[in-house]
């Protein structure tokens, strides 16, 4: 009786600080719809991993990083990590590319959990997504990912790997603002009908592109612009 409460509950939460936003986040454990959707998820983040929208010369974006947020906006941190390792894994066995090596299923499980603390459980905004995507950007792709690329290029490839790869962080400078507008978009077709389905309860009313938004982008770019440069300058 407890998990079928538990399962209907409409809650949103303005943060996941909280007690009651994770007993929320691990029940979703307990829920065969939301496990079937997690599996549903997972299978298309697999059959999507090797799907890119071309940018520009040497740059594109990963369809799967969409199915990616999308899923831990519907089933949280906790069934969201445990998704994005088993997707890594069934990933690398279905479609091998290189050496696996273990570590980098952290940057997967990050990455999911920073979408799910954004996006799970609360009214989604054009500023949430926006951050969610920031920080994905920044604390995984740049900051989580260097010691990561350290490691593997020391142990597996016996060579070094540059700690401050310049090209990597412009790279997520540059494409920061292009995923956060086209996750945002994305958002707001698929939350209705996720919505009627009962798996979320946010609408979309929020996810306007506001200037406030807008002049976030390019401060973001200026701090992380500015940090790299000096980073750069502290390098030589």
């Amino acid at each position: 009786m407890q998990k079928q409460r538990m399962s209907i509950d409409r809650t949103l939460y303005k943060t996941p600080f909280s007690k009651a936003y994770w007993a929320q986040a691990a029940s979703e454990m307990d829920d065969l719809r939301m496990l079937l959707f997690a599996a549903l998820m997972i299978a298309l983040r697999v059959a999507l991993k090797s799907v890119k929208i071309p940018i520009a010369p040497y740059l594109s974006i990963n369809v799967a990083f969409f199915v990616n947020a999308y899923g831990a906006m519907v089933f949280g941190p906790v069934v969201a990590m445990w998704a994005a390792a088993i997707s890594d894994t069934l990933g690398y066995i279905l479609v091998p590319d290189g050496v696996y090596f273990f570590p980098f299923v952290f940057t997967e499980m990050a990455g999911s959990l920073i979408f799910a603390l954004f996006l799970y459980r609360t009214e989604v905004t054009a500023l949430r997504v926006t951050l969610s995507r920031f920080c994905v950007d920044f604390f995984v792709n740049v900051v989580l990912t260097t010691p990561i690329m350290h490691l593997y290029y020391r142990m597996i490839l016996g060579k070094n790997y540059a700690l401050f790869d310049a090209m990597r962080i412009v790279k997520n400078l540059f494409m920061f603002p292009i995923e956060s507008a086209l996750l945002t978009a994305f958002l707001c077709l698929v939350i209705p009908p996720t919505r009627r389905l009962g798996f979320v309860y946010s609408g979309t009313d929020k996810l306007t592109f506001s200037s406030k938004t807008v002049f976030m982008w390019f401060e973001c770019l200026i701090v992380l612009g500015t940090a790299a440069f000096a980073a750069y300058l502290a390098m030589k």
